[in-house]
């Protein structure tokens, strides 16, 4: 039976690199099966991995023998712009417009310079609750500077994480069974972490307070530079507990402990800020236990300060409560580091199965490179696809040539007593057409006779069933009426229009080209809307041009009064098709 894939986690410190290898269990859950931690002394403002930092991750690399695995890393809180916002109830497929928006607005940077992702953690069960959404975001060349140097060591990035969001989904794993609110403190070196852990709420609240705070204190307390200062406190460090517990006889040491209980007890201080804030802003519960985490977390006495001035159970975090250890692991060493874990327990996480927090931060270049291999198989296919088809088509083309070739031979047997058929017929349809030339003036004037009559049918057909008739109608030729009927009319009838050039160079004699149509209409309820309505009757006529939204130009009526019983109306309407005139 093959062995389980190899899951690993790396988790990049401010001045710790942590390395993990993972195995899924054959009925599910994690086995650590190795560990390894270096401790490098870095600038405290520096986010970028040094040379020295670089080296030692080779030499885990090389101890754990994983190059060329892929690996889930996390980045550094400090590094990453966490925010936490709420947005309206909305439906689902505009929640994504919504947090594109929110995050142009809230990252301090221009929106096409970071990597950003979000994730989804409450809210939206009612109609108007409010969606809870975390927003994290990176600057892009930073992201690229780490994400290189990860992988000149030989590792290729799969998925990359905030250090705090791994912590938080180790958490999960781990202490699912709790109720109540529990507040879990991460004392990093740079900064401490703070999570209000409810079963559905989470907040977030980073403070620039950690192990090197405590060091440059020692320093500037000392006079050393801040490599001894930070031996010091590793070697004589402790949380003073004060009150009436004697202080140490070495005098170095008590001021090292009183360093310590002071810079300690701001940390306390912002930690009972941040519970108002989180009870009053967020509207959570008051904490009911604390969990402590981070290298930090392992000063003497720190969690005895803690429970005394929190007045709750502080106990340290166990990322490995529901981890199973390897038989290969020094279960020793990893049970006095089991607080120190959170992160690479988180990272691993991500790669059996859904996480609380499934947020991926990945460079631009590993995005395109895993979309790349996703299609890999689909190229393939492709490819193999089309040499295949190419093959078939050949074999297809060389023996249709073939049969071409002798179908060709056989059609012109049978084309050459065609040939004198398709002269025969040539002629006829000459002859056909010349007579269509002959038939076609013909077929016209029979076609005119029946226009008027059509014409007439057409416009009773859409005159409104009461209070209006027609009473004239009168032909138009260029806007002129044409009068018919005596012969003294036709002598004082204008001129019809003269022949114009058509598009294509011919002219085209006078035609009529539009309707007078005259009437009455007897005084009613809707007066001359009655006309009006007439009017939208006409607009679907198959013979003339309406135009619903021009009643101007056709309708001329007259204002009905109280003296008279009928009023005149005109209603000049264009032809849709012109009928020529002999």
């Amino acid at each position: 039976m093959a062995n389980p894939p190899r899951i690993i986690s790396l988790s990049l410190g401010s001045q710790t690199i942590r390395l993990g290898e993972f195995q899924v269990q054959p009925r599910g859950g994690l086995i650590l099966r190795t560990y390894r931690l270096r401790e490098s002394l870095i600038d405290p403002a520096n986010d970028r991995l040094d040379q020295a930092e670089l080296t030692a991750l080779r030499e885990l690399i090389d101890e754990l023998q994983i190059k060329g695995c892929d690996v889930n890393y996390s980045v550094a809180a400090q590094s990453v712009f966490a925010r936490f916002v709420k947005l309206p109830a909305v439906e689902q497929e505009k929640i994504e417009r919504i947090i594109a928006f929110e995050a142009q607005q809230n990252v301090p940077f221009p929106i096409d310079e970071v990597v950003w992702d979000y994730q989804l953690i409450g809210g939206g069960g009612g109609d108007d609750e409010q969606v809870q959404v975390v927003l994290v975001a990176i600057k892009a060349d930073l992201l690229e500077e780490i994400n290189g140097a990860v992988e000149e060591t030989g590792l290729r990035t799969a998925i990359v994480d905030v250090a705090t969001m791994a912590l938080y989904n180790a958490f999960r794993y781990n202490y699912s069974d709790l109720s109540g609110c529990s507040l879990l403190v991460d004392i990093g070196a740079r900064t401490t972490n703070l999570f209000f852990i409810e079963p559905q709420k989470i907040f977030s609240r980073s403070i620039p307070i950690g192990g090197s705070s405590v060091t440059a204190a020692i320093s500037k307390e000392f006079g050393e530079p801040f490599a001894a200062a930070d031996l010091r406190k590793k070697r004589d460090g402790f949380v003073s507990l004060g009150g009436a517990y004697a202080e140490p006889s070495d005098p170095q040491v008590a001021r090292v402990s009183k360093l310590m209980r002071s810079t300690m007890t701001r940390l306390h201080a912002e930690v009972m800020r941040s519970i108002s804030h989180y009870r009053a802003q967020q509207q959570g519960s008051a904490p009911e236990r604390l969990f402590l985490c981070g290298g930090t977390a392992s000063i003497p006495y720190l969690r005895e300060f803690f429970r005394e001035k929190l007045q709750l159970p502080v106990e340290f975090f166990n990322s490995l409560r529901n981890v199973a250890i390897a038989e290969s692991a020094l279960i020793e060493e990893l049970t006095r580091s089991a607080h120190l874990l959170g992160e690479l327990v988180g990272l691993a996480l991500r790669s059996v199965g859904d996480c609380p927090m499934s947020l991926n931060l990945r460079p631009a270049s590993v995005a395109r490179r895993q979309e790349l291999e996703q299609r890999r198989p689909f190229f393939l296919a492709a490819a193999a696809a089309v040499i295949l088809a190419l093959l078939g088509w050949s074999l297809y083309y060389a023996r249709a040539a073939q049969v071409t070739r002798a179908a060709t031979e056989r059609m012109k047997e049978i084309n050459a007593p065609m040939r004198a058929a398709e002269a025969k017929i040539d002629n006829l349809r000459k002859q056909a057409v010349s007579l269509d030339n002959i038939a076609v003036p013909l077929t016209m004037a029979i076609n005119d006779r029946f226009f008027w009559v059509e014409l007439l049918e057409d416009l009773n057909a859409r005159l409104p069933k009461a209070d209006i008739w027609i009473t004239e109608l009168v032909p138009m030729s260029g806007g002129k009426p044409i009068p018919v009927g005596d012969k003294r009319a036709a002598e004082t009838a204008p001129a019809p229009t003269p022949a114009r050039p058509t598009a294509k160079g011919r002219t085209t004699g006078p035609a009529i080209d539009g309707v007078l149509l005259r009437g009455l209409y007897l005084y009613n309820a809707k007066q001359q809307e009655v006309i009006l309505d007439y009017f939208r009757n006409l607009v679907g006529s198959p013979f003339f041009n309406v135009d619903p939204s021009n009643q101007a130009r056709v309708i001329k009526s007259t204002i009905p009064n109280n003296a008279e019983w009928a009023f005149p109306y005109e209603l000049n309407l264009e032809l849709k098709k012109p009928l020529k005139l002999p």
